[in-house]
């Protein structure tokens, strides 16, 4: 959708949510809320952090999470590399920033601000704190910018509801003290209550992490997608947000495209299935909350084995691209992405077809392998779905050997093994099979630019 789409659909959601609350906000305001939040998540670097997202997180039938969905990604330091200037209004006079790092202002510092005060018992933060993008920071300066947003419109105990949903969706954390996030967020609120005179119900209360629950599991949801390929998808989508190189596709090096998987792959060999969805209160009930994790799990494994297997071959194309250089454009050994149906060679044109000599022991295996060779659910912006070369290596060497040559591949990619020792340890047959594949494009190349010469 264009933005004019965007805000009318969050328009939308925005008057549906307030009537369902009986909340009074005029017609100009709701279109200033709705103009901040999708000028902000349509920034240049938004990719999976979009509009979509926030609509999809929110579902359609609860007011509280519906709204709490539309603020919860406002602030994303790492993939927006900065707090959009449209937010800051709501931010500077709580938090600053100090050689890079966002702080909480120190208690002296901050106003009296009864709101702000709220916020910072419901994430259970300090003045003087240092902000991590990694615990928090983006949900907590959301959760502010929405409570400073709707403050003048909405009660209390109604943006107390709200905020609860977006702290909850504060991803991968484990269980600490013997209680899970949900339970420490229920125990907050319940402070909170009586702090402010609330005089919620303790029934509501609990009411409200189940709403915060269900909306933060929605939020990680594709890990449970039953489909691997379009869990897949939603990976590719995340990768160029923090890997701001890959946006031009023509351009991105090897090294650099091999970082991002990197990163990717650190990531899921870190997550647990247990770190992905929360429970609380039978929100979901127990059937369904095991069938959650148990998607989650068997999605992880396959990125897992579908990550490194592309992150081997990639440590094979970085080797020898070093053979002329170090900062080689992946589209000059592999053949650049062609949207316009031009005829444009690509590297896995001269890759011959091969037998598997390593057929698939188990589901896993099989599915992976299905997936490198006939690709996931589309194609990305910057990257093809498929992944032919690594199909024939799997083919060649199998998975376990790709496996056990994982490690010499990151040994080569913190400099502590040489390129060459590296290819030495590979098989021979791929080296010379990507070598071969690599010399017949380079001349595909040459003999187009003297036939262009020539003319």
């Amino acid at each position: 959708m264009n933005f004019e789409q965007d805000h009318q659909l969050c328009l939308d959601k925005l008057l549906w949510a307030t009537r369902q609350l009986d909340v009074n906000v005029s017609d100009q305001d709701i279109a200033k809320i709705a103009e901040i939040i999708v000028q902000t998540m349509t920034g240049p670097w938004r990719y999976f952090h979009t509009p979509d997202h926030i609509f999809e997180v929110g579902g359609s039938a609860n007011a509280i999470e519906v709204l709490a969905a539309l603020f919860h990604d406002l602030v994303y330091v790492q993939v927006d590399q900065t707090v959009n200037f449209n937010l800051t209004f709501y931010i500077v006079p709580f938090v600053r920033e100090v050689k890079e790092h966002l702080y909480i202002r120190a208690a002296d510092d901050l106003p009296q601000d009864p709101m702000f005060t709220m916020v910072l018992q419901v994430f259970g933060f300090s003045p003087g704190q240092q902000l991590s993008p990694f615990s928090g920071q983006n949900e907590f300066l959301s959760a502010l910018v929405c409570a400073k947003v709707l403050e003048p419109f909405f009660s209390q105990a109604l943006i107390l509801k709200i905020i609860a949903c977006i702290e909850t969706t504060i991803p991968f954390r484990p269980n600490r003290d013997g209680l899970t996030p949900a339970e420490h967020l229920y125990e907050r609120l319940k402070a909170a209550n009586a702090e402010y005179n609330l005089e919620i119900p303790d029934a509501e209360l609990i009411q409200a992490v189940q709403q915060a629950v269900r909306m933060a599991n929605r939020d990680v949801g594709s890990f449970a997608n039953p489909s691997s390929a379009r869990f897949l998808d939603n990976t590719w989508s995340l990768l160029p947000e923090t890997n701001h190189n890959l946006k031009n596709p023509s351009s991105y090096t090897v090294n650099e495209y091999r970082v991002a998987l990197q990163k990717m792959d650190g990531f899921m060999n870190f997550l647990k299935p247990d770190l992905v969805f929360q429970q609380f209160a039978n929100e979901p009930p127990d059937a369904a909350y095991q069938n959650l994790l148990e998607r989650a799990e068997r999605n992880i494994e396959i990125a897992r084995l579908y990550i490194g297997s592309k992150l081997f071959t990639m440590a094979v194309l970085e080797a020898l691209s070093r053979r002329f250089g170090r900062n080689i454009p992946l589209s000059t050994i592999m053949g650049e992405l062609n949207p316009l149906g031009l005829q444009i060679e690509k590297l896995e044109d001269f890759l011959p077809d091969v037998p598997n000599h390593h057929p698939s022991r188990n589901n896993l295996e099989r599915e992976v392998l299905d997936l490198l060779e006939k690709g996931r659910y589309s194609s990305s912006s910057y990257d093809i779905k498929n992944s032919p070369l690594t199909t024939l290596m799997v083919k060649v060497m199998g998975f376990d050997r790709i496996r056990e040559l994982l490690g010499q591949a990151k040994d080569f990619f913190k400099d502590e093994l040489s390129g060459e020792t590296f290819l030495a340890a590979c098989d021979p047959t791929i080296v010379e099979i990507i070598t071969t594949s690599m010399s017949k494009l380079f001349d595909s190349r040459k003999t187009a630019l003297m036939q262009a010469t020539a003319s």
